[in-house]
């Protein structure tokens, strides 16, 4: 019963699934009718399916039928009209088709006509549209050609400007035409062609200037303005303005800068050679400033292409390798005539730089430290000059023959001496020819000193102060070195040393007069604070004094020459009578000498003489004790007394004027006492006085006097044979030997 129950339920569950089916086959559309189906075929009765649907189309059928019986009777009625009109519209085909064969024949002509017009009209129509569009397109090919001429002709800025009219103006209004895209395509290679020429054009510029910036400077340094005219910068104009307009001014910029920066550490950069001529430090500065020059146009021309800093920072670099190299190269420079042009040509360049606004206090710095170089290299020439005038020189004091002569010596060199001046032609100045010409060179190198202040823009206490101070210089180490050199010749005489004490002495004097002839030039009084004194006096003290020690040496060098010859017997027995031929010929010697020192300073030739004295005392001394003379006798005695007395008779003869009295003779006391003693044999009195302050024989030293005996003692022993057979020798040996026992306690007692 239950399974009977859920049978019906499906049956009827089914019915209601495949009517709903049916209902979606009538009103969905014939596309959409897949899946419906598919529901069919998925369940299980569609065998029941296809009854209830062969059952609605039966049902549809039949509503059909019906429809189409219903209207029928119309349908009949309908085709019986149909069949009237066929055969009017027959007859009617027939009238059309004979009227349009007449009209076919009569209008043949009339097409033909037609057709001729309207090709006429089509022909008509295409002209003018050609004749528009040409009219279009002539500007754009006029405009096209005007760029190619100017682009031949090297006018870019035009060309630049003719391109943007083109491209912005012409080309869009015929923008469809093929040509028209070639242009379009092309502009931008022209662009590229314009910038590539304009910048060689420009590179040819910077080649240009670089090798005409020597040119540009010397026109510069010659005249300062109008340098620039010299130079075509419309190249630089032209590049500018099309990078401009092209909008790559700032790589433009940049490269201008660049290829210049380049260029200047070029031309910063000195040949090797430049030292060697004045020329090549001309080319030198006469590039810098050419340089700069066109960097100034250009700063000024551009608005903005350079800017100050841009050139600021050049020009920094450009003092710090220029004064570098000037430095180096200037040191090479011996010829002060040289640096003097130099000196000269680095004003002319600062100021022509000054002029354009470049700051060039350091130039004037640095010419401060080529003054130092070119005092140096002055002080150098005129070692040279002084070296010649010393080795030139004579020696002997300047004849004055007539008044234009004496005239002229004083005109080059300041003198006064009323008695020279009374005394009748010919006459002589006490000094030589080296007097004169040495002042004259000394004014000389004040000339040169000052030549180098002109133009530095110096103070005059400061160019008084730079001369002062290179004079000094030049005093006290130039000549200073030039007269000692001439003093420790090996071959200046005692004539020679003594003209030099004489002209060292004017020289000496005249320094006064030189501090007048530096303030007449540089107009600052000696009395102004911080000015330098000349203290080159102490040059001429110092030669002086070298000299009388070159006189000194020089006299006892002579002296020990003649002693040289001294050849004495000392084991004679025979008593001398004269002085030795050698002394006399000393003592000739030395009063010719003393007689040329009548001009020398009193205290010279006192001292020369006083210390020749004392040298020949002291050598005659030593050749009378000295170890190789061991024995002597009583008669060489007498003969070396002959020669002391001969010497004593010089110094009493007052050979130079001013010693007191015996003062002299002092200088052989102690050989005097000492042969006294000797020869007079006086030993009691000696040994009884020694000791006391007014004792005879107080110059002899016991040492010395026992030194001569054992000489003697020994005579007496080896050369007389027989001594021992005479008494008066034994005795005399008896008394040696006494004598020479006392002196040894004496000396010990002393000592002790």
């Amino acid at each position: 019963m239950e399974r009977g129950k859920m049978a019906e339920a499906e049956s009827l569950e089914t019915a209601a699934e495949h009517e709903r089916i049916l209902r979606e086959i009538e009103s969905t559309d014939t596309a959409c009718i897949g899946p419906t189906l598919r529901s069919v075929y998925d369940g299980e009765e569609h065998g029941r399916f296809m009854e209830k649907l062969e059952t609605r189309i039966r049902n549809h059928d039949r509503e059909i039928e019906k429809m189409c019986n219903f209207h029928y009777q119309g349908f009949v009625d309908s085709i019986t009209e149909l069949l009237k009109v066929r055969g009017e519209a027959q007859k009617l085909k027939n009238q059309v088709t004979d009227t349009n064969r007449k009209l076919q024949h009569e209008g043949k002509e009339l097409v033909i006509a037609m057709e001729e017009l309207k090709q006429c009209r089509l022909q008509q129509r295409n002209i003018s549209a050609t004749v528009d569009k040409l009219m279009l397109c002539l500007p754009v090919l006029e405009m096209y050609s005007k760029l190619r001429d100017q682009m031949k002709t090297k006018r870019h800025y035009p060309a630049l400007k003719t391109l943007e009219h083109l491209e912005h103006t012409y080309l869009p209004q015929v923008s469809h035409y093929r040509f028209c895209k070639v242009m379009v395509d092309n502009i931008p290679k022209l662009r590229e062609e314009i910038k590539d020429v304009s910048m060689s054009d420009l590179k040819d510029f910077l080649e240009s200037i670089r090798k005409h910036s020597d040119k540009i400077g010397e026109t510069a340094m010659k005249q300062v303005p109008g340098a620039q005219d010299l130079v075509d910068f419309s190249p630089v104009y032209r590049c500018l303005h099309i990078y401009s307009v092209l909008g790559a001014r700032e790589t433009f910029e940049n490269y201008y800068r660049k290829q210049r920066r380049k260029q200047a550490r070029l031309v910063l950069q000195p040949p090797s050679n430049m030292h060697e001529t004045l020329d090549g430090y001309r080319k030198y500065f006469n590039q810098i400033v050419g340089f700069f020059v066109v960097e100034d146009h250009i700063l000024h021309t551009t608005q903005g292409l350079v800017n100050r800093a841009y050139i600021d920072e050049l020009w920094e670099m450009a003092l710090s390798k220029t004064i570098a190299a000037l430095r180096t190269h200037s040191s090479y420079c011996s010829d002060p005539n040289l640096v003097l042009d130099l000196k000269n040509l680095i004003v002319l360049f600062a100021d022509t730089l000054q002029v354009y606004g470049f700051p060039v206090n350091q130039l004037f710095d640095m010419l401060l430290e080529i003054r130092d170089q070119y005092s140096e290299t002055l002080l150098k020439k005129w070692a040279g000059i002084f070296r010649n005038i010393l080795d030139s020189d004579n020696y002997s004091p300047i004849p004055v023959t007539s008044e234009e002569i004496y005239k002229k010596v004083v005109g080059q060199f300041p003198f006064q001496d009323m008695e020279l001046e009374k005394q009748p032609f010919p006459k002589k100045f006490p000094f030589s020819e080296f007097v004169p010409k040495v002042y004259n060179q000394i004014k000389e190198f004040i000339y040169a000193c000052l030549k180098f202040s002109e133009d530095l823009h110096l103070s005059s206490t400061e160019v008084d102060d730079m001369i002062r101070k290179s004079t000094n210089l030049l005093l006290t180490r130039t000549l200073s070195n030039s007269l000692q050199n001439v003093i420790k010749r090996k071959n200046i005489g005692l004539t020679e040393l003594v003209q030099i004490i004489i002209n060292t002495t004017h020289l000496e004097k005249s320094c006064k007069y030189l501090e007048e002839f530096i303030t007449n030039i540089t107009n600052v009084l000696p009395e102004t604070v911080h000015t330098t004194k000349l203290y080159g006096t102490t040059t001429f003290k110092d030669a002086r004094h070298a000299a009388e020690e070159e006189i000194y040496t020089n006299l006892n060098q002579k002296i020990d020459q003649f002693l040289q010859l001294a050849d004495y017997d000392w084991m004679t027995g025979d008593l001398g009578s004269k002085a030795s031929d050698y002394l006399v010929d000393l003592i000739a010697f030395l009063r010719s000498t003393f007689a040329v020192f009548t001009h020398l300073p009193g205290k010279v030739a006192q001292t020369a003489c006083m210390s020749a004295c004392k040298h020949l005392a002291t050598s005659l001394m030593q050749l009378l004790l000295e170890a190789e003379v061991r024995q002597l006798t009583l008669g060489a005695l007498q003969q070396f007394n002959l020669d002391v007395r001969e010497c004593e008779q010089f110094a009493r003869s007052g050979p130079v004027p001013g010693f007191q009295e015996d003062t002299l003779q002092l200088a052989f006391i102690d050989l005097r006492q000492l042969l006294d003693l000797f020869i007079q044999w006086d030993w009691s009195t000696y040994l009884a006085d020694y000791g006391q302050p007014n004792c005879k024989y107080l110059r002899v030293n016991p040492v010395t006097a026992l030194t001569l005996l054992e000489k003697m003692k020994d005579t007496s022993r080896k050369n007389n044979m027989f001594a021992q057979f005479r008494k008066n020798e034994r005795d005399k040996q008896k008394l040696i030997d006494t004598v020479a026992k006392q002196l040894r306690g004496l000396i010990s007692s002393h000592h002790s």
